[in-house]
């Protein structure tokens, strides 16, 4: 295929709350232009964007996928994005290649959680953008209720430029507010309407949001303003150009009309695109650094080469593949880059364009322009590859930390053998992945934004690379603690047939605040321990606290003084003193109140305001403690300290309780007291577990 220049490109995201329609309405775009010979189906599971395994088994995009599409001598490369909560970090990361947004909305339902999650996103991005009010052929549909959602969450900004011709299932075109014309569609075409007068009992609203429009194109923008107090009205050519320059700033979303599912307004969606989205070189490049230093480069052919590497995909065929959006300069085939985080020079070879899953082969890719590369051997997401000598480095997505891990063990040995290998390419694609070893508990983990991401992985895992993976709850890692004080003696002496052993030490134990982990102090005056002998005192502390006292688990937030002891000339030894120190510890952790500790938490939750009293009474049955309530349109976030223990299934559950409409997020806080039921469980479960592995070992 040819290339395009900068002016000649658009590259949109499709963005909103899941199953809005997002693959579907990018099914009748390809199909509209001729990029597909057939409309395709989400629930089919043929569509070219939703093109994984997975994503066809589960009927939802878990990846944003590339198309492109030629429409009026421009390329427009469409970005299908995640919608679900538990994989929109993918979309937060893939906006860094847009240079506009379409926001669906689904006209059932109006604005939904995730829909002002992504607005945010494209926010902080500053994105121009514009909101299809889309599946307006559904039963119960209403674009006016639509309408009043989108304004009351996102402002009067949002203006509607079209129309509806009917509703529900009578819905079967749109009125053009801007030139004042109505096309109608047949239902499952091809997406391109036939102009129309628009009907008499529609022209009085049509006129109105003529009126409303032109104000809004005219308020923010002088010599319009000038001349709209002038005549009144503005003319047709200078509505376009003062609405694109609207939608440039920011200043106006245009509202439009559809139905994916039937592909009606596909090709008004299209002539939006080319008319009023900016081309890249329109836009401000993302913020870069150079050697420390802040650096702008202009989108444009003539400046040296930049990519920036916005995504990943790990293929077991093709190697790594890696999508890039050209920042600057022009991109040749088998051009030498140097990685701006590695210094390592990459050769791009076979760059092309993505429809799906295919790779379209070009010689060149200019800025702006969106491609996609195979089998770069050192760069990841969120890399810059440049010219030597004038790299820089664009700032990549911070994404959250995952909000929930599992313990991953391996079915076989041959599965343990090749176990690392595949999930290390697993983190390669997918940077909200976490795998770790936890210390305490001796587990691998596998983390991830929540339950139905690690099922993806895990069955990514299997089909990829034919690896079975077992998933259970990881351990909670529990600590003890003492909340009492202690004053001990701790004293070992045995006598053998030669040497004996003797050690003798005097220790006072007390509890630090939470965070202390564990101090040790030599408060030893006129040697009644010699100095070579504190620190197998303090070893054999140490060693005995890992152990625990009441289940088995480490002991932190205490501090040990010796302050008093003897010893003997001969006798005497490190081993010796190690162990009057493990004798002097469990004498003082009797004394010292044990307590079992727990981690604790800090949970966010974002959801309809209509489920926060349920999830308030949720978080109470949880042991959770509110810290504070915040409502942001029609979403309610609830912030909560929560016991690990009770967070386990909370991501199903809180699925369950809200029909996949909230989301929420946790991160490690701080440690706190068990309370005395559930602490007597944990050590009597640890008790049983401890008599379970003896029985074995006999």
């Amino acid at each position: 295929m040819k290339s395009y220049e900068g002016s000649d490109i658009r590259n949109v995201a499709l963005i909103g709350h899941g199953h809005s329609g997002k693959t579907s309405l990018a099914a009748g775009l390809l199909f509209a232009t001729g990029a597909s010979n057939r409309l395709t189906r989400v629930d089919e599971g043929n569509t070219v964007t939703d093109f994984d395994d997975e994503e066809i088994a589960r009927k939802l995009t878990i990846s944003t996928a590339l198309a492109f599409v030629e429409w009026k001598k421009k390329k427009i490369n469409l970005l299908d994005t995640p919608g679900y909560n538990i994989f929109i970090s993918d979309t937060h990361a893939s906006l860094a290649a847009a240079d506009a947004a379409l926001v669906l909305i689904d006209g059932v339902a109006g604005v939904e959680v995730q829909t002002e999650k992504t607005w945010d996103f494209a926010n902080e991005f500053n994105l121009p953008r514009a909101v299809i009010i889309n599946k307006l052929d559904r039963e119960r549909s209403s674009f006016e209720r639509a309408l009043e959602s989108v304004q009351e969450v996102f402002g009067r900004a949002a203006v509607p430029i079209q129309l509806p011709l009917g509703s529900e299932r009578e819905f079967k075109g749109v009125i053009d507010v801007v030139r004042m014309k109505a096309y109608t569609w047949t239902p499952d075409g091809d997406g391109k309407g036939k102009e129309t007068e628009i009907p008499a009992d529609a022209r009085d609203a049509a006129e109105k949001a003529h009126e409303a429009l032109v104000e809004m194109v005219a308020e923010g923008n002088d010599a319009l303003l000038e001349e709209f107090f002038n005549e009144g009205t503005l003319p047709v050519e200078h509505i376009v150009e003062g609405l694109r320059i609207a939608v440039l700033d920011r200043r106006i979303y245009p509202v439009l009309c559809s139905s994916s599912l039937h592909n009606i307004g596909a090709d008004q969606i299209l002539d939006f695109i080319v008319d009023y989205f900016p081309a890249p070189g329109d836009r401000e490049p993302l913020h870069a650094t150079a050697n420390g230093q802040e650096a702008k480069r202009a989108i444009r052919d003539t400046e040296p080469s930049s990519v920036f590497v916005f995504k990943t995909v790990a293929d077991p065929f093709q190697g790594r593949l890696s999508y890039f959006k050209v920042m600057s300069g022009v991109v040749k085939n088998d051009a030498n880059l140097n990685n701006a985080r590695t210094g390592a020079t990459e050769r791009l070879s076979h760059i092309g364009c993505l429809m799906g899953k295919t790779i379209t082969p070009v010689n060149e890719v200019h800025a702006g322009d969106i491609g996609a590369v195979a089998k770069l051997k050192e760069t990841l997401t969120g890399d810059t590859l440049g010219d030597k000598g004038s790299v820089l480095q664009y700032d990549h997505v911070k994404l959250p930390e995952p909000s929930i891990a599992f313990a991953i063990a391996a079915k076989t040995r041959q599965d343990e053998d090749r176990m690392g290998h595949a999930i290390a390419r697993m983190l390669e694609e997918d940077p909200a992945l976490r795998f770790y070893r936890d210390p305490a508990t001796k587990e691998f983990l596998l983390a991830g934004s929540g339950q139905q991401h690690v099922e993806v992985v895990v069955s990514r895992l299997r089909r990829r690379y034919n690896v079975d993976v077992m998933l259970h709850e990881p351990k909670i890692p529990y600590r003890e603690t003492i909340r009492g004080k202690a004053d001990v003696q701790g004293r070992h002496k045995k006598q053998t047939g030669g040497h004996g052993q003797f050690g003798d030490c005097w220790i006072r134990m007390e509890p630090l605040p939470r965070g202390g982990k564990f101090e040790f102090e030599n408060d030893i005056f006129g040697g009644s321990i010699p100095k070579q002998y504190i620190p197998a005192v303090e070893k054999g502390v140490i060693e005995a606290a890992e152990k625990g006292y009441l289940a088995g688990f480490p002991m932190v937030d205490f501090k040990v003084t010796v302050y008093d002891g003897s010893y003997h000339d001969v006798d005497s030894s490190e081993m010796a003193f190690k162990l009057a120190g493990r004798k002097a510890f469990r004498a003082a952790i009797e004394q010292a109140k044990p307590a079992i500790l727990e981690p604790i938490m800090k949970v966010e939750v974002q959801a309809p305001v209509e489920y926060a009293g349920d999830l308030m009474g949720d978080m109470n049955g949880r042991r959770g403690r509110i810290q504070g309530m915040e409502t942001k349109g029609a979403t309610q976030i609830i912030r909560a300290q929560v016991p690990m223990s009770e967070m386990l299934s909370y991501g199903n559950d809180l699925t369950s309780m809200t029909q996949g409409r909230a989301t929420f997020s946790m991160e490690m806080d701080h440690y706190d007291f068990v309370p005395g039921p559930q602490a007597e469980k944990i050590i009597a479960a640890a008790k049983a577990a401890k008599m379970g592995v003896e029985e074995e070992e006999e």
